[in-house]
């Protein structure tokens, strides 16, 4: 099966005044087309790092990273931004959804950066939506949504671009249990449409739903466990 993500002793430094933090130490991760992949780790493990590094927002102090066949290790900025807006869908444990505009307008927003005509863009908004189950909500605002239906804006958002990749960071931190299960089994329903599924998260309920489990300690990795009855 194809490689999407190809990580090579990746390692990731900060710098505060004299002291040399090392968030990640040497990390080598290859995850292939259409995987469902959960990272796990304390705090302090490293895995916001490794999610921003995926996902880049970030760029490592050295090693290699191979997107999609494209090494964006060393890409400037606006590089990164053109490869994070054809490549990865992100969902975040806030939603970050702009609280003026209604669940429409914030799920055409990728689509204006990507230069899209806004008929079509509008079109394609509401396609996402529809199939999020939130086809009488598009007018509405964050605020007169529940945190579920904030989340799946969000997931709107993160597939209108049809990117190969969904990197979700704790999509169900701010969610009640039930509502947690319902936002999974959405995710179960992206996989299987040939998404690559990448998700960090604390929780080992959810971390369950994936089919590889990466754990990190101490900036490296700890041990990969494979997991043959994933949740649905």
């Amino acid at each position: 099966m194809e490689t999407v993500i190809s990580l090579d002793k990746i390692v990731k430094n900060y710098y505060i005044g004299s002291i040399t933090v090392e968030a990640l130490r040497s990390v080598d991760v290859d995850i292939k087309k259409n995987e469902y992949v959960a990272i796990m780790g304390p705090s302090g493990s490293g895995k916001s790092t490794l999610m921003n590094l995926i996902g880049a927002l970030d760029t490592p102090t050295s090693g290699e990273y191979v997107l999609n066949g494209t090494d964006v290790s060393k890409m400037d900025d606006n590089r990164l931004a053109e490869i994070r807006n054809q490549e990865i869908g992100f969902i975040f444990q806030t939603f970050n959804l702009l609280p003026r505009y209604t669940a429409l307008e914030n799920v055409t927003l990728p689509l204006i950066y990507a230069g899209m005509g806004k008929t079509e863009r509008v079109e394609r908004a509401k396609q996402v939506l529809d199939e999020v189950g939130l086809a009488d909500r598009m007018d509405h605002r964050p605020n007169e949504l529940s945190g579920g239906q904030r989340q799946r804006v969000a997931v709107a958002r993160a597939l209108v671009n049809n990117p190969s990749i969904i990197l979700a960071d704790e999509p169900t931190g701010n969610l009640d249990s039930k509502t947690s299960v319902d936002i999974m089994k959405l995710f179960g329903l992206i996989h299987e449409r040939g998404n690559t599924i990448i998700l960090v998260t604390h929780e080992e309920s959810i971390a369950l739903y994936a089919h590889r489990i990466i754990r990190l300690l101490d900036g490296k990795i700890d041990k990969i466990e494979i997991n043959k009855n994933p949740a649905k």
